[in-house]
């Protein structure tokens, strides 16, 4: 079980972090990279928050399991 705890946690933490890049560019906040086809396409924002989301639980389910 210790396994999927830590599996959960280390896909969740960049799962939170690249989604955070997503709503960045989606909204416009992140021009990095300059040629992204992502920056100011807001479609991009929600998949992020999503994604971030996601990443969110899958850290509290993660933390909560070996408990």
């Amino acid at each position: 079980m210790a396994i999927v705890r830590l599996l959960m946690v280390v896909i969740g933490v960049p799962a939170i972090l690249f989604g955070l890049l997503f709503i960045g560019q989606g909204t416009g906040l992140v021009r990095w990279p300059q040629t992204s086809f992502m920056i100011d396409d807001y479609s991009w924002a929600i998949r992020g928050a999503i994604l971030a989301v996601g990443g969110a639980l899958m850290v509290a389910f993660g933390g909560r399991l070996g408990r």
